[in-house]
């Protein structure tokens, strides 16, 4: 697995918070100004992090398990912030049922989980967002959602507003499955193209996460910007453990769950898939981009963060500030 954070270049403060330690990897974006986005976003990974149920290397979630943690974490944000605060979360819990291994993937907000499977790249979640539901309707199209002047506000979020209950999807692991869960500060400044680009060409999960924020920061960095890679291998093979990836460059579990800073940066926007800008890669180096030509030491990815924070304020639709 791969993860890192980065506070982008026009934010104060990174409000984004995340855990990144098998069954689980979810990502939280805060929202409510000064402080309190990263008070939400912290609560949300704490109460997902001491659950029972996802203790490391359980198996054993379900998405009545999920909804109820999330439903805590949603009072606990409302007591300690009165209701001024919320965040997104979103993310991938490693389950199995009859020894058949599952991706169960949860959403509230627009943070987003995105699977590339057999080189095809899909959006998992579902953003809550208004221009979300405008595209749904009819009213506008993809493209024009991109620069549409309510494309930061979300319905739905933990803590704030009424509408708190998360969606679920239970899709079935596949050998070489890459799961990239990521705050809207990477989606916001990336089209689809150009992420697949990167999850495509680096092998490496923590190479990948540095190319993807690189290119979100030189793309603006205009929000906090947050990203978790996982990959799944010997999936027919094993079962628990076994079915996620143990590259060498990955990071320990525990680890995972400490916060750290990256510093990073780099690209565009979302639309369909098609090929890729060249300039996507353009920043990565060589050594990492063409490992076959260059000494291991050149081709080993940097030790990578995690926890850390990110939005604004809370009305029942919520309108995040991106400066």
């Amino acid at each position: 697995m791969g993860f890192g954070t980065d506070r982008g270049l026009r934010r104060e403060l990174n409000e984004d918070s995340f855990i990144a330690a098998d069954p689980l990897f979810s990502v939280a974006d805060g929202m409510g100004g000064h402080e309190a986005g990263e008070v939400a976003s912290r609560e949300c990974i704490s109460v997902l992090s001491t659950q029972s149920f996802l203790s490391a290397g359980s198996r054993e979630a379900t998405a009545s398990d999920l909804q109820q943690a999330l439903r805590q974490a949603d009072a606990r944000i409302r007591e300690i912030s009165n209701a001024r605060a919320g965040t997104t979360v979103t993310g991938v819990v490693l389950v199995e049922e009859r020894g058949v291994p599952y991706w169960l993937v949860f959403n509230v907000g627009d943070s987003r989980t995105y699977r590339l499977s057999q080189g095809k790249l899909s959006q998992v979640s579902v953003d809550h967002s208004e221009v979300q539901e405008m595209v749904d309707n009819g009213l506008i199209s993809a493209e024009e959602a991109l620069t549409h002047p309510r494309r930061h506000v979300v319905t739905r979020a933990l803590g704030a507003g009424s509408d708190t209950e998360p969606d679920f999807w239970l899709v079935p692991v596949e050998e070489g499955d890459r799961m990239l869960v990521c705050s809207d500060g990477l989606s916001g400044e990336l089209g689809d193209s150009a992420i697949h680009r990167v999850l495509g060409t680096l092998r490496h999960p923590q190479d990948a996460v540095d190319a993807l924020i690189q290119a979100a920061l030189r793309s603006g960095g205009r929000d906090n910007i947050t990203v978790l890679v996982v990959d799944a291998n010997n999936v027919s093979g094993g079962v628990g453990e076994d079915t996620l990836s143990n590259e060498e460059s990955a990071p320990s579990a525990e680890e995972n769950t400490l916060p750290r800073m990256l510093a990073a940066e780099e690209t565009p926007s979302r639309q369909p898939l098609e090929p890729a800008r060249e300039d996507v890669l353009e920043g990565i180096p060589e050594a990492v981009r063409n490992p076959a030509t260059s000494s291991p030491e050149a081709s080993t990815p940097p030790s990578a963060p995690s926890a850390a924070e990110h939005h604004t304020p809370a009305d029942p639709l919520h309108q995040e500030n991106h400066g």
